[in-house]
């Protein structure tokens, strides 16, 4: 059951780093769109609709759909100040109870929601009211595909933290990239400046 359960959560990790690293060009789509709507606004007085919601649909993209990376990379906020003071298996007990009681009951709750959202909206061709605008579903899509995501990788992560609490396996996770890395002790046990 073990072997079965790292698998699955390896599989996971798999899925969820491919989407993240890759939904970066999400960005620089949103970012040569902006630019190209800048300038045939400025320099020939065209605007577009259209165009202004694809910025934000980029954008929404790269951010629902990064934020199961986000959580594997271990780089989302934390009270450093308070953490750094605890031992590393009460960060994993804290890390676990917290993807149990908080994550998994918001992010089941809005992927239960943004399915029907989702579904409602594609099933009538809904259109921005903007003149010119794109579909709206396709945004609507993004936000169950981020909560489909999510709730894998807080899959994966409750596995691998119940697994390094049992002593299966050594800490998978990455170092955060957050906060500083603790001061390194001189030879003579002060600490560097």
């Amino acid at each position: 059951m073990t072997t079965a359960l790292l698998a699955f959560s390896r599989f996971i990790d798999r899925v969820t780093a491919f989407i993240g690293r890759n939904v970066k060009w999400a960005i620089l789509a949103a970012i040569l769109v902006s630019a190209g709507n800048a300038i045939s606004r400025k320099a020939f007085d065209l605007s577009s609709n259209a165009w202004l919601e694809l910025q934000w649909l980029l954008f929404g993209a790269a951010f629902m759909l990064a934020a199961a990376y986000t959580l594997q990379q271990n780089a989302h906020v934390r009270i450093d100040v308070v953490s750094g003071r605890l031992s590393k298996r009460t960060r994993d007990v804290i890390d676990l109870l917290g993807h149990l009681l908080i994550l998994a009951p918001v992010s089941l709750i809005l992927l239960w929601l943004s399915w029907p959202y989702f579904q409602d909206s594609f099933l009538q061709g809904e259109i921005s009211s903007n003149a010119g605008g794109l579909p709206v579903w396709p945004a609507k899509f993004l936000i169950f595909a981020g909560m489909l995501l999510l709730c894998l990788q807080m899959v994966s992560e409750v596995i691998k933290r119940c697994m390094v609490l049992a002593g299966h396996i050594d800490d998978p996770a990455p170092v955060p990239f957050h906060g500083h890395a603790p001061p390194v002790p001189s030879p003579g046990g002060a600490r560097p400046e």
